[in-house]
């Protein structure tokens, strides 16, 4: 395969995952509301892409299928099948087999042929009329209208066109549907074929042809090349040509109505128009004119057709204006890299600027400074998605695992539009699986069930996101039947994971579920009850820098609240002081800084208790537990945070200041060193280890827990 055929693949596998991702969000809008004409339109409009850029992209295959497909929601669109449970059922299998089909090597394109087949049954089986639905053939334009091997220049003009031949075209030798195909062959077409003036058999001539046809063509190409496609046959034919939009026209819902697209077409008159208008209760404009006898059923369909391929020109204009170029994310994080770097040299310039007495140095190291954040901010907003495609993605888990579980569960989600750096985004998918899995099957109760205690039959699962200054919250929440706390309490002290008459808070309590092995489900499932995954969870969280927190009522619902920074490359940070070793804690985290007199431990009783203002703050000597050498000074820093609603304060030997912070992984030799995030090179080139403020507050709590 050549480089630019690979290209094309891979550009067509991009795209598709993500029509994929969009036609499974719609799929599930219409097992809904199977009525919902703007979700069939979308299904039928992303099976149409995929069928014509896989053709162009070598998948014919995969092309041929989901032209079958196709056909089967033109039906739904025509309001002559409804999609009902069993159709959306298998509509997905088929998104899944696509995903299949499109990531396999090209080489494993016809094992699928089995695969295909058995789901092209199902769908016949369920409406044996698309066993007979037409064909259409799909004729591939040249290479340079093909979107995959190079641009158009020049910009597109939309026509109008009735053709309507002489009867005796067939006698001259003329095919008409070889001139449709030269439209086709010219952009993008639509064609709608008229067939009611076709008469009874026994008046048939063989030999003449009745049919004719309106074509909305959306091409390059100039109304002449147009005409010298009709140039043989145009004698006795009726040829209409006209311009009916334009690259400079509006936004896709302002086109013309289908009743001006009719007077247009001299289908009806004004008057007629304006009359049925006055009259209209309720039902569509179309059937109203069909049941009167003002306009045929074709001609109905074809301004509809217009309608709809306007409708999809100018949205591809509009896509095509905002579009994005893809990046590999390899080429994304090597820039990343360069810009952290790029932050750290910045911050050795600024250290020698104030070194020297040099105005000029200064002021250039000053201009370095604040081009340099603003490229580290703008590169930091590239790597930033919204969360709205990992929580579309879990609207088919529920919708599965709920059928397999014979629950009846609504997912509804906020916040979609909450951004999150991609590495995050990636690494919190199986976590959040985890959680929903969860719900599903631990909290969300039997329909039978909760009619029975007074709840709503339907069972629901609501996933939120928002911004709280420097993280995001993250929140799983479920009206199921809750955590049993005395449950929780009892299935620890069985393991030995408390003693009998430990005094804990009920977030305590609940905190034990996500110990390693932990679980009060007395049956394995295939879905959950093996006492794994909610530890994993936990250090995924914690591998990401954040926390989790649950909270629950009996008989009420769960609350999962995840907090998470915004990116995982670079942070704002305190730098502080101990001894000649460098620390950074996350600023995210910190409250304020108070001074705190040797003096002062004495009037506490010796006891880490720090009055702040009043208010009692207990506070962590780093000295003590990094065993650091040397003599604390007589007037040392508390560092105060706010870790899961408490205040706690942390004493260092000097507070330096903030810090832009590039991280760096301690590698796998330093990997396990609890309390220990990572670390970050300053400016003079010596190390600073970045603190876990969490993990180091777990590891203090547990010393005092076994000293005592």
């Amino acid at each position: 395969m050549s480089s630019l055929e690979d290209r094309i693949r891979r550009a067509f596998i991009d795209e598709t995952v993500e029509i994929l991702s969009a036609l499974e969000a719609a799929l599930l809008r219409l097992e809904e509301d199977p009525a919902d004409s703007e979700a069939i339109s979308s299904v039928f409009r992303s099976f149409h892409t995929i069928k014509g850029s896989g053709a162009m992209a070598g998948f014919d295959e995969m092309s041929g299928f989901t032209h079958e497909i196709e056909n089967v929601y033109d039906l739904v669109r025509s309001g002559k099948i409804t999609a009902g449970k069993s159709l959306i059922d298998v509509t997905l299998s088929a998104c899944d087999l696509v995903r299949e089909m499109i990531e396999a090597p090209p080489s494993n394109e016809p094992l699928f042929q089995a695969k295909t087949n058995e789901i092209l049954s199902t769908f016949k089986r369920l409406f044996p009329e698309t066993a007979g639905t037409k064909k259409i053939s799909i004729t591939l334009p040249p290479s340079g209208l093909n979107p995959f091997l190079s641009a158009v220049t020049g910009k597109s003009t939309t026509y109008r066109i009735r053709f309507r031949p002489a009867k005796d075209i067939f006698s001259s030798g003329m095919n008409p549907v070889l001139l449709l195909n030269e439209l086709r062959n010219m952009g993008d077409c639509s064609v709608v074929a008229h067939m009611d003036e076709i008469p009874e058999l026994a008046d048939l001539d063989p030999e003449a042809c009745y049919m004719y046809w309106d074509v909305i063509l959306t091409t390059v190409r100039d109304i002449d090349a147009i005409r010298d496609v009709f140039i043989f046959v145009e004698d006795g034919a009726e040829l209409n040509i006209e311009i009916i939009d334009t690259e400079e026209n509006g936004e896709a819902e302002d086109y013309k109505k289908l009743g001006e697209i009719l007077v247009e077409k001299h289908e009806i008159s004004r008057e007629e128009l304006e009359d049925i208008l006055k009259e209209k209760k309720g039902a569509p404009l179309g059937e109203l004119l069909v049941d009167r006898g003002l306009v045929r059923p074709a001609g109905v369909e074809a301004a509809l057709a217009e309608q709809e391929h306007i409708r999809e020109m100018r949205e591809g204009r509009q896509r095509a204006e905002n579009a994005s170029i893809r990046v590999s994310s390899l080429k994304l994080d090597t820039l990343v890299n360069l810009v952290g770097e790029l932050v750290t040299v910045q911050a050795r310039l600024s250290q020698a600027s104030l070194r020297r007495p040099d105005p000029e140095l200064l002021s250039i190291a000053e201009e370095v400074e604040r081009l340099t954040g603003e490229i580290r901010d703008s590169t930091m907003n590239i790597r930033m998605l919204p969360i709205a495609t990992t929580f579309s993605k879990f609207r088919r888990l529920v919708r599965d695992l709920a059928g397999k579980l014979d629950k009846e569960v609504e997912l509804t989600t906020d916040g979609g539009d909450t951004e999150l750096d991609k590495t995050v985004i990636e690494k919190l998918n199986d976590p959040l699986v985890h959680l929903i899995r969860n719900c599903l099957d631990h909290g969300i109760e039997l329909p039978e069930l909760r009619e029975a205690i007074g709840k709503k039959r339907k069972g629901s699962i609501h996933l939120s996101a928002a911004h709280s200054g420097p993280n995001v919250v993250i929140k799983i929440i479920d009206d199921g039947a809750g955590l049993d706390r005395d449950a929780i309490r009892a299935r620890a002290i069985d393991k030995g994971l408390i003693a009998a008459d430990s005094d804990l808070s009920e977030r305590e309590i609940f905190s034990l579920v996500l110990l390693p092995g932990f679980s009060t489900s007395e049956n394995v499932t295939s879905v959950s009850g093996r006492g794994v995954g909610m530890d994993v969870l936990k250090k995924a969280v914690e591998s990401l820098r954040g926390a989790i927190e649950i909270d629950s009522k009996q008989g009420i619902g769960t609350a999962i609240t995840l907090s998470l920074p915004l990116t995982l490359a670079i942070i704002e940070g305190l730098l502080v002081k101990i001894g000649e070793e460098m620390f950074v804690l996350p600023l995210s985290s910190v409250e304020e800084c108070v001074e705190l007199a040797r003096k002062d431990p004495a009037r506490s009783g010796n006891r880490h208790i720090a009055n702040v203002r009043g208010a009692v703050v207990p506070y962590i000597r780093l000295r003590e537990e990094f065993v650091i050498a040397g003599e604390a000074p007589d007037i040392e820093q508390i560092v105060i945070v706010k870790e899961r609603g408490r205040r706690v304060g942390f004493v260092v030997d000097t507070v330096i200041g903030e810090y832009q912070t590039v991280i760096k992984n301690l590698g796998r030799v330093f990997k396990d060193i609890e309390g220990i995030s990572g670390a970050t090179i300053l400016g003079d080139g010596s190390v600073a280890l970045i603190l876990d403020v969490p993990r180091l507050l777990e590891i203090v709590e547990k010393k005092e827990v076994e000293e005592t």
